[in-house]
C-alpha cells in the first residue's frame, strides 16, 4: 500500500470515528500518546482520553459533522481546511466554526496535530465540500 493510500485509509477511518460514533477504530487511528496543540494548549492525550473527548463533543452536538473542503497529503503528514457543522438541539438554529489542522503520523496513525479554528459562527466561502474527508476537492 502506498503512503498516501495507507493515509486515506486512516482518515476514512478516522471521518467515521467523528460522523458515525465508531469508537472500536480509535486504537486504529491515534497512537497511545497523542500530541495536540491546540486551544487548550500543548498536551498530550491517551488514545483513550481522545475518544472520550469526541464522544463528549457528539454527545453536546447531536449531529456535529467536520465538512472537509480542502485537503493535502505529504509524506507523514496530512492538512485539512475544514468546519465544525452542527444545529443547537433547543433552538434548532445552525452553528458552524472554521479551521485548519495539520497532522503528523507515525507507524499509520495520528501522533501529533496542530490545530488552529475560527471564531464560534465563522464559515468558509466554499459552496461546495468535498463529499468525504479524502474525495477530491470540488473543482480539482
Amino acid at each position: 500500500m502506498s503512503n498516501e493510500s495507507a493515509l486515506i485509509s486512516l482518515f476514512d477511518r478516522w471521518e467515521r470515528v467523528w460522523h458515525e460514533g465508531q469508537y472500536d477504530l480509535v486504537p486504529s487511528c491515534v497512537a497511545e500518546a497523542y500530541l495536540r496543540h491546540d486551544q487548550k494548549g500543548d498536551r498530550t492525550v491517551t488514545r483513550d482520553a481522545y475518544a472520550a473527548e469526541i464522544a463528549r463533543i457528539r454527545e453536546e452536538r447531536p449531529g456535529i459533522r467536520v465538512v472537509v473542503y480542502d485537503h493535502t497529503f505529504a509524506g507523514d503528514r496530512a492538512w485539512f481546511r475544514f468546519a465544525f457543522k452542527w444545529t443547537d438541539t433547543k433552538t434548532g438554529e445552525a452553528h458552524s466554526q472554521a479551521g485548519m489542522q495539520l497532522y503528523r503520523i507515525e507507524a499509520g496513525k495520528l501522533a501529533e496535530t496542530w490545530l488552529t479554528m475560527s471564531p464560534p459562527g465563522s464559515a468558509w466561502p466554499d459552496a461546495v465540500a468535498q463529499e468525504h474527508w479524502t474525495s477530491p476537492p470540488p473543482g480539482k
